[in-house]
């Protein structure tokens, strides 16, 4: 009986990542995947269940990775004494942070979006880590308007106003041939910007 191993596992998720970008979700197969990966089709399924489950598996390792991380910070210690602003602006920066490190994360959420219309992939995304990302950011708008630092309004609403403001500047990619690179500096620009508007508006305040 053959051991399942991290290592093997890692393989397979990165063969599924290159199908997926190559051919789309609806027509990869699991046997191209196994081809790619240097193994059985009955190994694979050892492995991962179905070809959603792998899929899941490519978005959180991939594309997720990154809100994931930033919703986890949300929760650690070093976090609880920051203001809201800065806060928000850690989490904008671990969420952003994936137009500067990870081409490649950014391509499979292309895919998602190319194929969402057309078949269950856009709902495997949001099950991926992205709903529980944005339900632990829509926790903390819940927090700060208790604490009054924020209008009451829907935590959830407010969670995606968030994140739409900030990743406002990277919308444009998706339409491009090639993806440009972006400098941590950038990124912390593009969160500063988005943050600003979030918490002030964009309307000139009058006395």
């Amino acid at each position: 009986m053959k051991v399942l191993t991290q290592a093997r596992r890692d393989a397979i998720v990165a063969a599924a990542a290159e199908v997926f970008l190559e051919i789309g979700y609806e027509r990869a197969s699991m046997d191209e995947v196994a081809r790619r990966a240097g193994g059985s089709k009955a190994t694979l399924y050892k492995y991962f269940s179905s070809k959603e489950t792998l899929f899941e598996t490519v978005v959180r390792n991939y594309s997720a990775r990154f809100l994931t991380e930033a919703a986890n910070g949300l929760t650690q210690p070093e976090y609880q004494h920051l203001t809201l602003e800065q806060k928000l602006t850690r989490f904008g920066e671990d969420m952003l942070r994936v137009v500067a490190c990870d081409n490649q994360a950014l391509q499979i959420y292309r895919v998602v979006l190319g194929e969402a219309g057309h078949s269950d992939i856009g709902q495997l995304f949001l099950e991926s880590g992205i709903r529980q990302s944005m339900e632990a950011l829509a926790q903390e708008m819940s927090a700060a308007m208790e604490r009054g630092e924020l209008a009451p309004a829907n935590p959830m609403l407010r969670a995606i106003q968030f994140t739409t403001l900030v990743k406002a500047e990277t919308e444009v990619l998706f339409f491009l041939r090639e993806m440009p690179d972006f400098s941590e500096e950038k990124v912390s620009e593009m969160v500063a910007n988005g943050l600003r508007i979030f918490l002030n508006g964009a309307v000139t305040k009058t006395e």
